[in-house]
């Protein structure tokens, strides 16, 4: 019996996960901390740790990326919070629609955002440009700290609107209608009892807008104009042009895992403190706001959500204007969408290859973890749980350098091919289809799969024939989440690429880098159309129409 145990299935499996994780995200973390600590003479040194901290020119980038990561964070709270507020407790006109254009504002690639502001209010932009000619004024530069700010503010509150959503719909409508009785209505109630209640869920939100926000560098680097941050001194000392220091990129890169963990911690720490539960028997009803009140939060809702989608109606717009090189020309054609695709032939094809293959590995692997964190705990599945989490933190372009580091020499020489931006990519969006699937699973009784086995059936068919059925709409959640992080995904994926493995946001970022606008524009609007189609297909698997995180 004790050997029967020891070759359990689950037993196994548990195992080669741990093995997979050890050697694809424990030893390129290993490579990078060994890396940081080789000084010039090949011999153990904290040199360029001394050199980050000692020099005003590499410790500025820390100091560039905690500004604009903190008022980013702070900026999606006061925008996110009182919209998801609004759109869940009053009756909006078009709420279906306004809902779809938030998610798409948070699920294109930020550098996207930001070289269609350029497009808007940069020296040449249009917008600059007609209220110069009007009024002869000029607008606030855009680039710099104030056009990192814009764009990451108007591409990240929507995780806080989706997060603090999911968190409203479990209030229960009583506790609300009792605080009116007691006279606590108004901005009063909002202050004293929806924010304590959604306080968790506002904290966890926040730790995802720091760590996306400190992690972008694609953003800063064609927006920042001089303004260096964090990421993009990463970056520059791996793939500089003027020069390369592996070592030196690998202890910036072991200073970003520190702070990330740090903030990790401290988010968790406090979550903790704040923590209760809330099921909802009777959830809030929305209701019809009335006079000034209700054309204030239509007008606050439109201008938000048209603000922040603004840059993709332009992108759109903009891929359908003749173009020459890098110029346009007046009138309107398909000529972008044919020059960039024929110039990146591979990159569809690429996108859906690599891409797949990644999703398919995501969701398999996310299942069996699933179930061995909520069915088999232990501390080896404890350990897995702990581990999968790790790329959630780690900025991307770390994960990047640590694959490039472990796995640029034999016997596992695999740096320039499919193999490792597949890798990449499942470690780094396993997390959303992990936690899908774990919500989901915690929900559904032990005893279903008890009374299969009971009945004859093995435990793998109760697996596959009775528990991933029932799993169904969390993992679907979680797979739709993952396959648009896949198809965006640009701070790890450019680390890793070269011209056979080169996928649509990479096309986009080097048509961008070349001033090639048109062709960018083109390549954009499919990414964004495959965005559109792929929460098109979460909205008909949910049961839920609208979405929430």
């Amino acid at each position: 019996m004790a050997r029967k145990k020891l070759f359990d299935i689950w037993t196994v499996l548990y195992i080669a996960i741990f093995a997979v994780y050890a050697l694809f995200l424990l030893y390129p973390m290993y490579s990078i901390l060994r890396n940081s600590v080789i000084g010039e003479n090949g011999k153990l040194s904290l040199e360029w740790f001394v050199k980050f901290f000692s020099a005003k020119y590499y410790s500025q980038t820390l100091v560039h990326s905690f500004d604009v990561t903190i008022w980013t964070t702070l900026l999606t709270l006061v925008i996110g919070v009182p919209l998801s507020y609004f759109y869940n407790m009053y009756e909006i006109r078009g709420k279906g629609l306004i809902q779809v254009l938030i998610i798409l504002c948070s699920m294109s690639a930020p550098f996207i955002g930001a070289y269609a502001w350029i497009q808007l209010l940069g020296r040449a932009g249009i917008v600059t440009t007609f209220v110069k000619s009007v009024t002869g004024l000029t607008l606030p530069n855009i680039y710099g700290f104030n056009g990192i700010l814009l764009v990451l503010t108007l591409q990240l509150f929507p995780l806080v609107f989706l997060y603090v959503s999911g968190a409203l719909k479990n209030i229960d409508n009583s506790l609300l209608e009792a605080s009116d009785n007691l006279g606590c209505s108004g901005i009063k109630r909002f202050f004293k009892v929806v924010i304590p209640l959604c306080m968790p869920t506002i904290l966890a939100a926040s730790l995802l807008v720091f760590m996306r926000a400190f992690a972008d560098f694609g953003t800063p680097l064609l927006i920042g104009e001089g303004y260096r941050v964090f990421p993009v001194e990463i970056y520059t000392q791996f793939l500089g042009e003027t020069g390369t220091n592996f070592s030196f990129a690998a202890a910036i890169s072991v200073i970003a895992i520190v702070i990330t963990a740090a903030f990790f911690l401290a988010q968790r720490f406090l979550a903790k403190r704040f923590a209760f539960t809330m099921n909802a028997m009777h959830p809030i009803e929305r209701k019809k706001a009335k006079g000034i009140f209700n054309i204030f939060i239509h007008l606050y809702t439109y201008l938000v959500v048209g603000l922040a989608f603004l840059p993709q109606v332009y992108i759109v717009y903009q891929s359908f204007q003749n173009t020459s090189g890098k110029l346009f020309k007046p009138g309107y054609s398909l000529s972008s969408y044919q020059t960039s695709i024929k110039r990146m032939s591979d990159a569809i094809p690429n996108t859906f290859i690599i891409g797949g293959i990644a999703l398919v590995l995501v969701v398999l692997i996310a299942i069996i973890i699933a179930y061995l964190v909520v069915r088999r705990s232990n501390v080896v599945t404890t350990a897995i749980d702990t581990m999968s989490m790790l790329p959630y933190i780690i900025p991307g372009s770390v994960v990047g350098i640590a694959l490039v580091m472990a796995f640029n020499k034999k016997p596992f020489m695999l740096t320039g091919t499919v193999a490792i931006m597949v890798i990449a990519l499942c470690i780094r969006r396993l997390p959303y289809t992990i936690r899908s699937s774990v919500a989901i699973l915690q929900q559904i009784p032990i005893t279903i799969e008890e009374a299969s086995i009971s009945l004859g059936a093995s435990k793998m068919k109760t697996f596959f024939g009775i528990t991933v059925p029932m799993m169904s709409n969390g993992i679907i959640s979680g797979a739709i989440i993952s396959w648009v992080t896949i198809i965006t995904e640009l701070s790890t994926a450019i680390i890793l690429y070269n011209s056979k493995t080169i996928t649509l946001t990479l096309a986009v970022y080097t048509f961008v880098t070349r001033g090639n606008y048109g062709y960018a524009a083109a390549l954009a609007t499919v990414l964004t159309a495959l965005t559109i189609v792929s929460l098109l297909v979460f909205m008909k698997f949910s049961k839920s129409k609208e979405i929430t995180f």
